[in-house]
């Protein structure tokens, strides 16, 4: 188990230049590290991320990327830490394992990537499913939207430390941030909260993902596969992403304020005004 306490920032020597002042301080620089996540002996990836929640890091990233169906094919996560790089160590069921092996990418992720080191773009499985139920997402209103927006910086501690992290939030229907994961890389975020969430038994059709980040293809692949029915981000989305969402059911929003937002899908029962 993952008992080592990480609150994800290193102290640096720094000087800073502020209207010609100069002044020598030390200051907080989020964590970067080489993680490798291994699978019954078996190496399948090395992604650069923050070396905290690592245990829902490893869960995550096997749900998000279809590696195993559930987290109970996942037997056993051994985090062994060293000065410069963790090796996470899984224990699968023989089914996830078979699978494991014919998707195996030989990568060094650079932070947050999701698909770099990807032998052929037959790999990137750009046609999703239906998510399980979609109906829930048209229950949130622009309020709940609002108020997820509202409340979702009070959660960002490593940002707020240090001004280089990414964050994922899982809100519920009403837009109440119930569950925030940092990470230097989005897409590692977005696996830590998946992680933390599976390890709650958490109904992931009734809520949604609200992220600090774009909108990209693989954030909303990564949500379609574990049928989450709405994704909301700061930033902007691209355009395979709104592709991926549309054909996954999803809801997409995304340049969401206190104020407002920009809705990309057609799930929603929003009318103009």
């Amino acid at each position: 188990m993952d008992l080592t306490e990480c609150d994800g920032t290193v102290q640096q020597r720094v000087t800073r230049v502020r209207d010609s002042a100069v002044s020598v301080a030390d200051d907080l620089v989020v964590q970067e590290m080489p993680v490798s996540l291994v699978y019954n002996g078996i190496s399948h990836a090395v992604m650069m991320c923050t070396p905290c929640d690592l245990e829902a890091f490893a869960v995550g990233f096997s749900l998000t990327e279809g590696l195993v169906d559930r987290a109970a094919d996942i037997f056993d996560v051994a985090v062994e830490r060293h000065a410069d790089s963790v090796v996470i160590d899984m224990t699968v069921a023989r089914e996830a394992l078979a699978r494991i092996k014919q998707t195996r990418r030989t990568l060094a992720g650079r932070t947050g990537c999701g698909v770099c080191g990807i032998e052929s773009i037959d790999l990137l499985d750009l046609q999703p499913q239906p998510v399980r139920d979609s109906s829930a997402a048209r229950e949130v209103s622009a309020a709940a939207i609002g108020r997820a927006a509202r409340e979702f910086p009070e959660w960002q501690n490593l940002m707020r430390s240090t001004g280089g992290a990414h964050a994922a939030g899982w809100c519920s229907l009403n837009g109440a941030v119930l569950a925030v994961m940092e990470d230097v890389g989005r897409h590692n975020a977005l696996d830590k909260l998946i992680g933390t969430l599976a390890g709650r038994d958490v109904d992931l059709t009734r809520g949604f993902v609200f992220m600090s980040s774009r909108a990209s293809y693989e954030l909303v692949r990564k949500a379609a596969r574990l049928d989450i029915p709405m994704i909301a981000t700061i930033s902007a989305p691209t355009s395979l992403a709104i592709r991926i969402a549309h054909e996954a059911q999803m809801r997409l929003v995304s340049f969401c304020r206190r104020d407002g937002f920009v809705e990309y899908c057609a799930t929603s029962a929003l009318k103009p005004a």
